[in-house]
């Protein structure tokens, strides 16, 4: 089983995108060509923004079956299925129990959840102003439900939907398309 501890939001470290690259590189070795992209998302993507210290890697495939070619490959560098994980437009892999945290979320190439993730990122990247309320918001959060990830989670839904909002409004005037996979 995984530990569930409590919820801790931390200054963003540059040692988070040298993280991601090794595990990226195992990914990509472990799946080789079956990974079409392979990005890193979320806050710890995102260079100024704190975050909690996990590395979230979304993997871009065309299908997700036969999910052994995902199961078993992963398992080998240390990575565990989450088949319990109720999303699903992903198929969801965490570390084993004492490795680095990590979330890897392997979705289909341009369905509208990667693109979210995608868009999400480059528009914080691109707005350094959108991050301090943010990390308000998320330190309160994780402030009042420290043990409680479904309320901290379901407490940034509002501000998040308001991001993509700007994001969207954004991606349209710029006419942005998601960059080569970082992996």
């Amino acid at each position: 089983m995984f530990p569930v501890g409590n919820i801790e939001i931390v200054d963003w470290s540059p040692e988070w995108p040298e993280s991601f690259r090794r595990k990226a590189s195992a990914i990509r070795r472990a799946l080789g060509d079956r990974a079409l992209r392979i990005d890193h998302i979320g806050s710890t993507s995102i260079q100024g923004l704190a975050a909690k210290p996990i590395i979230d890697i979304q993997v871009s495939l065309a299908t997700f079956e036969p999910i052994e070619t995902l199961t078993g490959p992963l398992r080998e560098i240390g990575y565990e299925w989450r088949p319990a994980n109720p999303e699903l437009t992903k198929r969801y892999f965490r570390e084993r129990p004492g490795g680095e945290r990590t979330h890897i979320h392997i979705r289909r190439l341009g369905s509208w959840h990667e693109q979210w993730a995608l868009l999400f990122r480059d528009y914080m990247r691109a707005y350094p102003e959108e991050h301090a309320p943010y990390v308000a918001l998320k330190r309160a959060l994780a402030e009042r439900y420290r043990d409680n990830r479904a309320a901290y989670t379901d407490g940034k839904s509002d501000h998040l939907w308001a991001i993509i909002r700007r994001a969207d409004r954004w991606a349209a005037d710029v006419g942005w398309l998601p960059p080569p996979s970082d992996s």
